[in-house]
């Protein structure tokens, strides 16, 4: 039997297949799905390179995963970790009293 990456019950089932034919398994404890040994993509440096030039030219997120061959969940997930490494200036003057 498949162990659950989750909790590591041996209790798991097939769970029908994904979208390239892997077969799918949930786990009856946990309830987590998954699939035996993913396949993960990793994005290489250029094209995180060539992402950040098409963000700066303002097109949609849907056409900058279709042209760089990335998930738009991903390039979403990107995005939002740019953002949120750029630093906010904050500015704050102080009011005059009886104006």
């Amino acid at each position: 039997m498949v162990a659950c990456p989750s909790c590591e019950s041996q209790r798991t089932v097939k769970n029908g297949r994904i979208h390239n034919g892997k077969q799918n398994y949930r786990c009856r404890d946990c309830g987590r799905q998954f699939v035996q040994d993913p396949q993960t993509k990793v994005i290489d440096q250029a094209t995180k390179d060539l992402i950040d030039k098409l963000l700066l030219e303002r097109l949609s997120l849907a056409g900058i995963a279709r042209v760089t061959g990335v998930s738009e969940l991903w390039l979403q997930r990107y995005v939002n970790a740019k953002d949120a490494s750029v630093p906010r200036p904050v500015t704050v003057s102080a009011k005059k009293k009886g104006a």
